[in-house]
């Protein structure tokens, strides 16, 4: 006959048969301060350990499948320290110290680091969980405890983009590293990233590789329209385009002396939102004016070449807020990059950003604007709903393809608002 074992047996066993609630029960025969302590050294030297071979197996050139299989199976132990220290943590508040160490590593609920761009903008609920990442995002107090700086906070909230909690593989890539060493060569996975919305990203205390064949700078007077190695071919750094006066009814594009004819002695900074190289900035930093140049390198390497010409790249994407203050500049210009592709919701965050950062009577030159016929009224709608005034306004056909495609470009003027 079997014996009914009583409640308290019952709950005893379900106790027993989860480490976690063993663990809880641990009070009623250790000292909990002890036990934690001590798994806590133990955890603390495994992740160290662990860290260490998270990083040789990353800088190692090999791509032997042997080795990446040991190097998930490696990750996957990271993977399980890491929750066992969270549980820990859980159990006892803050008497289980903070981990840390001098490595970033790479561990999280997701393993594969070859997400494909759908998978990036679709995966749900992961959590960032690289050690370097986790430095990073912490509060940063001031000296002074709870004294405010002259910044008017008492501690510092590090940014990073809300899309690369939707990335994390690659994000913990992208924080792999050995602190204080020269970073991984890995422009093309930070690209990545931004592109799909993780951005600003996350800052990180590595070095930067020097350039191959490194020189100094060349004077600006020679390097503004130089030749260079890197993309002499499929770059034209002539100073064809802006500047010769074409038939109005060929051509949707307005030359630099006739647009800055509109505003003489007033346009002294501003932005070009363009894939370009730079012509448009060097032409402008001849007639002394400053322009920042706001690009990605999309298939060639667009923001070096600006640097080599001794201008300013900015390198964000179409998904970021501009990083300049409100009624600050005096013109913005964007040629060949918002066309027909773009949509309408996305345009409007874009342009009203642009229309923050304008000053008022500011400059907003839409240069050979591109899309269908059919659909040229629609954007037209929405470059008119920001008010400003029509200095100079273009439609002409497109002529360079046989669809049935329009050029629009126009420079518009900010109004002064109440």
């Amino acid at each position: 006959m079997t014996r009914k074992r009583k409640p308290t047996e019952k709950c005893r066993d379900r106790k027993l048969a989860n480490p976690g609630n063993a663990l809880r029960a641990a009070p009623l025969l250790f000292s909990v301060p002890f036990v934690l302590r001590s798994l806590h050294n133990q955890i603390s030297g495994l992740q160290s350990q662990v860290g260490i071979l998270l990083e040789r197996l990353h800088t190692e050139s090999s791509e032997s499948k042997v080795l990446a299989k040991f190097s998930n199976q490696v990750l996957q132990i990271a993977i399980s320290l890491d929750k066992l220290a969270d549980g820990l943590s859980g159990l006892h508040g803050s008497s289980v110290p903070p981990f840390s160490n001098e490595l970033s590593s790479i561990h999280e609920d997701v393993i594969d680091t070859e997400e494909t761009d759908d998978q990036e903008g679709s995966i749900q609920g992961m959590v960032l969980s690289s050690g370097e990442l986790r430095n990073y995002a912490s509060l940063k107090p001031s000296r002074l405890s709870g004294k405010k700086s002259f910044l008017g906070v008492e501690s510092i909230n590090p940014s990073i983009g809300l899309a690369c909690t939707r990335m994390a593989s690659n994000v913990d890539r992208f924080m792999s590293y050995k602190i204080y060493d020269i970073c991984p060569d890995d422009w093309d996975i930070a690209q990545k990233l931004i592109l799909n919305g993780c951005d600003p990203l996350p800052r990180r205390r590595c070095f930067s590789r020097t350039p191959l064949r490194y020189t100094k700078p060349f004077p600006v007077n020679s390097s503004l329209w130089r030749g260079f190695f890197k993309c002499a071919s499929c770059f034209d750094l002539s100073k064809r385009g802006w500047e010769v006066q074409e038939k109005e009814s060929t051509t949707a594009e307005f030359t630099i002396d006739e647009v800055l004819r509109l505003k003489p002695g007033e346009i002294r900074i501003g932005l070009d939102f363009s894939p370009t190289t730079g012509t448009f900035a060097a032409l402008m930093r001849e007639r002394n004016v400053t322009i920042a140049s706001a690009t990605l390198n999309l298939g060639a390497p667009f923001n070096e070449v600006i640097a080599l010409r001794g201008l300013l790249p900015l390198y964000v994407s179409v998904g970021s807020r501009l990083p300049f203050f409100d009624n600050t500049l005096d013109i913005i210009h964007s040629t060949m990059f918002l066309d027909g592709w773009i949509g309408i919701e996305l345009l409007q965050f874009v342009l009203f950003d642009w229309d923050w950062i304008l000053r008022p009577k500011g400059i907003l030159w839409v240069d050979r604007f591109f899309c269908k016929k059919d659909d040229m009224k629609l954007y037209l709608e929405e470059f008119s709903r920001l008010g400003y005034r029509k200095l100079l306004w273009r439609v002409v056909p497109k002529t360079d393809k046989l669809e049935d495609e329009l050029f629009f470009s126009a420079v518009l003027e900010k109004p002064v608002r109440g």
